[in-house]
């Protein structure tokens, strides 16, 4: 039985909350605006990107679980701390925060060289948005945290194709957005292919 491929709803949540929240980053539109942010990392960012890693587990992906499962936690931990908890909490706490999560997706990218240059590209500037927001936690630096925003919107742009990417080429059965494959047969997961990899 073929089972269906979750990674274009884990990435539409991702790209979603991380848009919408970078928007927020990057000074397009007051802190005020944080409730819509709440509200996807819920909804969408953390609850649909978990089930879809819980839903990699069974296809033997362990990096699609541990991507999604994980990064779906960021999204609740994110909305409980900023909804319930923030108060009194030292920047450079926060600073801490950002930057662990910034490590894990250092390590996560470093697992990508073994899939396609799509895959890579999202983590690559997903560790480079969270070190710069870390950064303007610790520096106070306004400018730092705004570059983050801005990274954090090209992280979007990059997780949306690819979970274009997803859709169509197992729609099509073949590659119709350009991913970078290195090898792996056209119509096969481009996160799962790290499942496949070894």
């Amino acid at each position: 039985m073929k089972l269906a491929n979750p990674a274009p709803l884990g990435l539409v949540g991702f790209a979603t909350t991380t848009w919408i929240l970078s928007m927020i980053n990057a000074g397009w539109y007051p802190a005020t605006g944080i409730g819509m942010v709440l509200a996807l990392a819920f909804a969408f960012g953390g609850t649909a990107q978990f089930a879809a890693g819980l839903l990699e587990f069974p296809r033997g992906n362990t990096f699609g679980f541990v991507a999604f499962c994980g990064y779906g936690a960021f999204w609740w931990s994110f909305a409980l701390f900023v909804g319930f908890y923030h108060a009194g909490v030292p920047a450079g706490i926060v600073g801490w925060y950002l930057a662990l999560w910034g490590l894990f997706t250092l390590i996560m990218w470093c697992a990508t060289f073994q899939a396609n240059r799509a895959v890579g590209s999202v983590f690559l500037l997903l560790w480079v948005t969270f070190f710069l927001l870390a950064a303007g936690e610790f520096t106070g630096s306004a400018g730092v945290h705004v570059l983050g925003g801005y990274t954090g919107l090209l992280t979007a742009i990059a997780a949306f194709y690819l979970a274009a990417a997803e859709v169509l080429s197992e729609t099509f059965g073949h590659d119709v957005l350009p991913i970078g494959r290195l090898g792996k047969a056209p119509g096969a997961s481009q996160v799962g292919e790290l499942a496949r990899a070894g």
